[in-house]
Order: C-alpha cells, then structure tokens, then sequence
C-alpha cells in the first residue's frame, strides 16, 4: 500500500476509536441534566441514587474521551503536513475556541459535578450538571464546524507565501456558519443523544432481565427509551436537511450515496443494494422518483449523476453507497425500537418481556455503529478531496514520512487502544454490575438536607 493510505488508515483508526467516547459523554451529559432535575423537582431519593450512578458511568467516558483524542492533534503535524499548513489558521481557531469556551468549561464543572455533593448546595450542582452538559455539546460544536468546513469552505481567502498557498480566515461568522456546519451540528448531536439514552436503555434493560434494582431500571429506562424517540425522529429531519444540503453543495457525494450515474434521469432511493461500479448500475430495491422527490419535490426531476464530473473526482461509490444505507436503516431501527419499547410500558408489560429486554440490552452497539458509518460517509464521499474543491487528499499528506514510520506506529496504537478499551470495558461492567446501590448515601437525611439548601 502507499504511504497516503497508510496515513489515512491511522488517521481512519484513531479517529474511529475516539469517536466511541465523544457520543456516550454528550448524551448521557444531558441524560444527568435530566434525572438530576427530576431529583430536585421530586425530591425522590430514587433519581439521587440513580444520578450519582450514572454521573460515574459519564466520567469514565470522558476520560477515555480525552486520552484517545490527544493523539490526532499530533498525527496532523506529523502525517498531513501540508494540510496542516494549509488549513490552519482555519483550524487553529476553530479548536482554540473548543479549548477556551468548551473544554474548559466542561472540565471546570465537572469537578463539582464529581465531588461536589456533600459540599454545594442542590441547585448549585444541578447548574454545574447542566454547564458539563452544554460544555460537551459546545466542543462537539467548535469540531464539527472544524470538519464541516474542509466540506463547504467558506469565509476564506487564499493567501501564497515562499511558494506555499493556505486558506486564511476573512469572515469568521461565515467560517463558522458555513453551508453545512448547522445541519451537520445538528445531526452530529443527535447520534449522540442517541448514543447516551441506549447505552441507559441497555444497562436498565440489564437490571430488570437479572430482577435487580427494578425501581430505578424502570425509571431509567422510561427515560432512555422517550429521550432515543425523540432523538431518533429529530435525525430524520436533521438527515433529510443535511441530504439536502449535500445534494447542492457536494453533488458527487450525494451521486456516490445513492450511486446516481445519469443525469438526465429522476433518481431513486434505494432500501439496499449492491453498486455494480463496472456496469454503473445498482442491484437492490429501488423506490421509484424517491431520491429525485426528496431533493426537488418533484419525483421526475432529474439528479447531477456521476457522469457530469471527471472520473478522477469520484468518490469511492460501493463503500459511500453502504456506509450511508447502513446508517439509514439502523436510524429507522432505532425508531421502531424506541416505539415497541414505550408501547410494551403500558400495563407494566415491559417488565415480563425478557426476549425483548435482552435484544434492548445489545441495541446499545446500533447507535455505535450508525455515528460511526455516518462519518464515514461523510468522509468517504468526500474524496478525492480533503477539502472540497479545493486540496486533494493525494496532496496533503507528509512526504517526509515513509509507510514503514506509519505501519510501526499504527501498530503501537492498535496495541494501546485495545488495552485502554480493554481497561474501559472492565471498569464500566464492574460499575454496572455492583449497580447503584453503592451510590446511596449513608443517611437519608442528607437528602432532606440537601433540598432544603
């Protein structure tokens, strides 16, 4: 393989790994936000014993979250040099911002969110609990609007120095507010709230299967399964404008995502299939006019295929085609899921239905999977392009380091992250199996003390 694809294989790899982590933290940020406020508003010990519980499941995750994204600012510098100088007086400010107004404000909070129990009064903590939550949500901001603008660059200039171009900020409300970043902002965070409310779902649908803890497991994934609804319908709408704004502003990504190769016919929308590259057709179940209907309200209008761009700026069309499909269907999954689930809470039903408990325990890989073949499609329709239209990714990477440097630290990485996801998923089955028991303070009148604060 070449030194390019060995980069983008590292790159691709801890990335991949990182974005396990970001999602759960954000998600179940606003999960606490949640359950703590209905501990203030109740003054039930119930929803007390079950946040502290789960406020030490979100700091797990967000450690791991912070020690697998570390490594990526250094492979910039080391593996895409060039695209490093071309893009970062662009990224430098986008990720400052994550530093100063997100991360900071996360990691400040979350000390008293940790420990700050017996030390501040209620209100006090449930305003540290909401400032961690919205601080998670802003870092996801600051990077997606990073990535989105190597999708739709805007508010720039190019600026050439000693033979060497990059893209300098002009605007930067029109960098940050580029075509893509709100609608990609706004889908981003709804994986993750999907993320965080299954991974509640699965541990009380754990609980109620073993007969443990079934008061909190029940509340707990009341909560879960009316957060994944509400989440999973708002990614309908947040997908759709997004495919919208692909269709406009990335046409050969959207080619690639249906594997549309003529553009003097409507398209459809496929529910599978597989791409035949050679003969450009697809082999699947086709819904007539669909796609051509969702970009332009009209099921005969025309899409811009494939065959209006050179070749050598089609993106890879069999995996972008299966990334996106995949990611479709777990979405509609979720959905169908999160509404037998509610529906089988009427009449305490839920409880007595182990087979459908346990598929609930394992739903938590299926939003996993769908955050992660979401940002595959994205990057993989990207290509040619590490920034659309503008740099090639064939063009970005470092020519001073050769495959053997990459292939060795790969290697090392690979080792790494296995014994830190190894130490992570020992630690989180040791929380969830001794449950939330060990949370419960050592006298009720703390509680009593605490709500009158």
């Amino acid at each position: 393989m070449t030194t390019e694809l060995w980069a983008r294989l590292q790159f691709a790899f801890t990335v991949s790994f990182h974005y396990i982590f970001p999602p759960l933290s954000i998600g179940l940020g606003l999960i606490l936000v949640i359950m703590e406020g209905l501990f203030i508003k109740t003054g039930k010990k119930m929803y007390e014993v079950m946040t502290k519980f789960w406020v030490k499941i979100f700091a797990l995750t967000f450690a791991m979250g912070v020690a697998t994204g570390i490594v990526m600012e250094f492979e910039f510098g080391t593996n895409w040099a060039v695209y490093s100088r071309f893009v970062g007086d662009i990224f430098g400010s986008a990720l400052a911002a994550e530093g100063i107004f997100a991360f900071f404000l996360e990691s400040g909070f979350l000390a008293i969110l940790l420990f700050g129990w017996n030390k501040v009064s209620p209100r006090m903590h449930f305003f540290s609990t909401i400032m961690v939550s919205f601080g998670s949500m802003l870092s996801a901001v600051w990077i997606v609007v990073a990535n989105s603008w190597q999708q739709t660059p805007a508010g720039y200039h190019l600026v050439t120095s000693d033979g060497v171009t990059r893209a300098e900020i002009t605007d930067f409300r029109e960098m940050v507010f580029n075509p893509s970043s709100v609608e990609r902002i706004s889908h981003v965070l709804g994986g993750a709230f999907l993320a965080g409310a299954f991974l509640v779902i699965s541990v009380s649908a754990y609980y109620l299967v073993k007969n443990r803890h079934k008061e909190i497991a029940g509340s707990g994934l009341k909560i879960g399964l009316v957060m994944a609804l509400f989440a999973s319908l708002f990614q309908l709408f947040t997908g759709h404008s997004s495919a919208t704004g692909v269709a406009e502003n990335q046409p050969t990504k959207l080619a690639a995502m249906e594997a549309v190769y003529d553009s003097s016919a409507a398209a459809d929308l496929y529910a599978f299939g597989w791409v035949d590259e050679e003969n450009k057709t697809v082999h699947g179940l086709p819904i007539p006019g669909l796609l051509s209907f969702l970009v332009h309200g009209d099921s005969k209008a025309p899409i811009k295929g494939l065959d209006a761009f050179p070749k050598d700026v089609h993106p890879p069309v069999q995996l972008t085609f299966q990334t996106y499909h995949l990611m479709v269907a777990i979405g509609f999954a979720l959905i169908a899921i999160a509404l037998v689930s509610l529906f089988l809470f009427r009449g305490g039903r839920v409880y007595n239905a182990k087979g459908w408990l346990k598929l609930l325990v394992v739903a938590v890989l299926l939003p996993q999977i769908s955050n992660q073949v979401g940002w595959y499609t994205a990057e993989i329709g990207r290509q040619p392009w590490i920034v659309y239209g503008m740099l090639k990714t064939s063009e970005a990477f470092s020519k001073t380091v050769t495959s053997g440097h990459i292939v060795f630290s790969l290697v090392l990485f690979a080792i790494i992250y296995a014994s830190l996801f190894l130490v992570f998923i020992y630690l989180l089955d040791k929380k969830i199996k001794n449950g939330p028991e060990d949370e419960t303070p050592p006298a009720d009148v703390y509680s009593e003390q605490r709500l009158t604060v």
